[in-house]
């Protein structure tokens, strides 16, 4: 009841009480009881409201308030002539590619050969810059002095690495050591593999960064299985690991490079993780990672079919350019839906900002599902 209204039953009250007739009190008494019932009855939703209305302001306003604990919801139910208050708990909101639940619902976490000694994505992440030091085009490893370069790897490396402290960030370069070419070239394969020259000097700044190096193969229209062989005198290196890139693999289409978005089997992913763990064995290495690039369906074919052993890390890569939305969906279409072992994610300090878009903050990459553990910058 009101203020007003309580001192104005009081006063009624006492007159009534104030009469001499004392043989009439105990009927007074009781219609005074019946009377106070009717006025509590009939204020009973006000006082409620007031009382739900008073406890949203308070959790609203409460300096012990838990701010990454979205509050219930709150919602008035009619329950005859009273109402009153439920808390209905908000349900967390996701944005595309954070769910754990769609995640699960795809198969992951994955079942995987547990990993031996010196893996390094057992317990790190990498964080690698990606290029060739004769293009400023091909991604940033080639588009600063090699000192500028790795300091700025270094200092991504530790925005990483203070985003999730529980794991330690292992640098990378990631160098097309085979790039596509529009033009068939004296060997007619649209392909140019670098000189042994060029890779080790890449290879050297790697040590010199306490980094470890990626061979990246665009096979134009080569094939794999002919162009992986090159490559044996610096992948017998414990610090020196694999990518393959599908978008550049046309040897079946015929089509030129860049013209088309090239594919490649799990057959063919297959053959070279195979390789990799013939060499394990051979030079008695630690495991090597093995990186295959994705950002279309038909990029990789029959990938439930690719084979995982102990001695390879392999990890699928978003590699598609362009605003966070687009980039999540791809994770969420190409990488969430079709699990192999681990993730990755790549980012474009060009290509994702040119239409005025932010670049992705650690953070944000973070809260996929799965977390990406591979992270390259172009």
């Amino acid at each position: 009841m009101a203020a007003s209204e309580i001192t104005n039953s009081h006063l009624k009250r006492r007159a009534f009480l104030s009469r001499p007739a004392n043989i009439l009190l105990p009927v007074f008494l009781l219609l005074i009881v019946l009377f106070t019932g009717r006025e509590d009855k009939a204020d009973t939703g006000k006082s409620d409201s007031k009382k739900a209305q008073s406890k949203q302001i308070t959790a609203a306003s409460s300096p012990i308030a838990r701010p990454h604990t979205p509050p219930p919801a709150t919602i008035i139910l009619r329950t005859g002539d009273q109402l009153k208050a439920a808390a209905i708990p908000r349900k967390t909101k996701y944005l595309t590619g954070e769910d754990p639940e769609f995640a699960k619902r795809y198969g992951w976490p994955v079942e995987y050969p547990q990993p031996l000694p010196g893996s390094i994505l057992a317990n790190k992440r990498i964080v690698a810059y990606y290029g060739n030091p004769l293009s400023k085009r091909m991604g940033v490893l080639g588009q600063y002095p090699k000192e500028e370069m790795l300091r700025r790897l270094k200092n991504e490396a530790d925005r990483w690495e203070k985003a999730d402290p529980t794991h330690p960030v292992q640098p990378a370069l990631h160098l097309i050591a085979v790039v596509a070419q529009q033009e068939p070239g004296k060997a007619g394969k649209y392909r140019m593999v670098m000189p042994d020259k060029i890779v080790n000097e890449v290879y050297g700044w790697a040590k010199e960064a306490n980094a470890i190096l990626f061979i990246d193969i665009q096979t134009g229209h080569d094939d794999i299985r002919d162009l992986l062989p090159r490559f044996e005198w610096i992948l017998q290196n414990a610090d020196v690991h694999l990518a393959i890139d599908p978008e550049f693999n046309l040897n079946r289409s015929g089509k030129t490079p860049g013209s088309k978005i090239g594919t490649c089997d799990a057959s063919e992913i297959n053959y070279a993780s195979t390789y990799l763990q013939q060499i394990v064995k051979k030079y008695n290495l630690p495991p090597k990672v093995l990186i295959v690039h994705r950002f279309t369906r038909m990029m990789v074919t029959n990938s439930k079919q690719i084979r995982l052993n102990p001695e390879v890390e392999f990890v699928m890569n978003m590699d598609g350019w362009g605003a966070p939305w687009l980039k999540r969906d791809t994770y969420r279409d190409y990488i969430v839906k079709e699990p192999v072992q681990h993730t990755g994610f790549k980012l474009f300090y060009h290509n994702d900002t040119k239409q005025g878009d932010p670049l992705l903050t650690p953070q944000q990459v973070l809260r996929l599902n799965p977390s990406p553990i591979y992270i390259q910058y172009q």
